[in-house]
């Protein structure tokens, strides 16, 4: 068993352990399990730990603050799909849908909370902070998810904007969530920012990842192929191509995007033009200048460097998948 499915198998104990099933109000509590319960691959919390093993940290230390993120995401998640009207997460129903919207948002504040509580066996020195760095982040997410709204009804997004997003959406949770294994390992403060440089960058390369495949990956059965076009998503891919088409193939990606509908017209319509702008080449090349600059901070980090291999086995993973 690898160091990352013995984190997963950890984990999945502690929510067992911390489950809310028998808590009252039932009505609150049961859609915070019913989410924790659909899966996942509890990659966020198995990174707190990950942040933990490269300073030799103590696992015991670290279990809880793990958990916090992990609920801190499904709190993001409960909110993401009421706001999305998302019918699905994970492949069942969401939360707002098998409850209902007031249940969705008051069970997701109460995660939110909940995360908070899971930093309270940390030393007084240590959850000042952890949990300093956990607000800064849960506030930059927010941010994020405001900038992503914001694109829905803004004409033009420009590249700089849009790496703006992502790092705000997903690649300081990232950064965070290594750091704050480290903090609790005791690691260096030159070490911390190195590590929570890393795992910004690759937060960033993995969402630039994210929007590649969606169009260009292989077909996943648990996913709509090209959701991003037929939802009308100003993706890196849509960024690049109004960059450096033609004009007439610029006009016509704006006319797709000035639709909303699922027809399969727009789809392969709008996946030549993205083919003859040859953005596919464009935002893998990204993906790479991404990956580099998270190793060169890892390469900064002063520990053995077989202590940084589960790392970069992480990273491998996250950028080479085809799904």
């Amino acid at each position: 068993m690898s160091v990352i499915e013995h984190y997963q198998e950890l984990i999945s104990k502690e929510l067992e352990k911390n489950s809310f099933l028998g808590i009252e109000p039932k009505g609150l509590y049961e859609p915070c399990d019913y989410i924790l319960s659909i899966g996942g691959k509890r990659l966020r919390p198995v990174i707190v730990m990950l942040g933990s093993y490269v300073f030799d940290g103590k696992v015991e230390e670290v279990l809880k603050p793990a958990l916090a993120i992990e609920y801190f995401h499904n709190f993001s998640l409960m909110h993401d799909d009421i706001m999305d009207e998302a019918p699905l997460r994970r492949g069942k129903e969401t939360v707002h849908l098998k409850y209902n919207i007031n249940t969705g948002i008051l069970s997701g504040d109460a995660l939110l909370i909940q995360a908070y509580r899971m930093f309270e066996d940390l030393p007084a020195e240590k959850f000042k902070a952890v949990t300093q760095l956990f607000s800064k982040t849960a506030v930059e997410l927010c941010e994020g998810q405001q900038y992503d709204m914001n694109f829905e009804t803004q004409k033009e997004v420009s590249y700089e904007e849009y790496i703006q997003m992502i790092t705000l959406k997903t690649g300081v949770m990232m950064g965070a969530s290594l750091q704050i294994g480290a903090m609790i390992a005791d690691a260096s403060e030159e070490d911390c920012q190195h590590l929570y440089e890393f795992g910004k960058n690759l937060g960033i390369a993995f969402q630039l990842k994210d929007d590649y495949l969606d169009v260009f990956g292989q077909q996943d059965f648990g996913k709509i192929h090209a959701g991003d076009i037929i939802e009308n998503k100003k993706t890196i891919l849509y960024i690049k191509a109004l960059e450096v088409a033609e004009e007439k193939e610029a006009s016509e990606l704006k006319f797709w995007y000035g639709m909303k509908t699922d027809n399969i017209d727009k789809v392969y319509a709008v996946e030549k033009i993205y083919r003859i702008a040859k953005v596919d080449f464009e935002v893998m090349s990204l993906i790479g200048n991404y990956t580099e600059l998270a190793m060169s901070h890892l390469d900064k980090i002063q520990v053995a460097d077989e202590k940084k291999l589960q790392l970069r086995e992480l990273a491998a993973s996250l950028i080479d998948r085809q799904v």
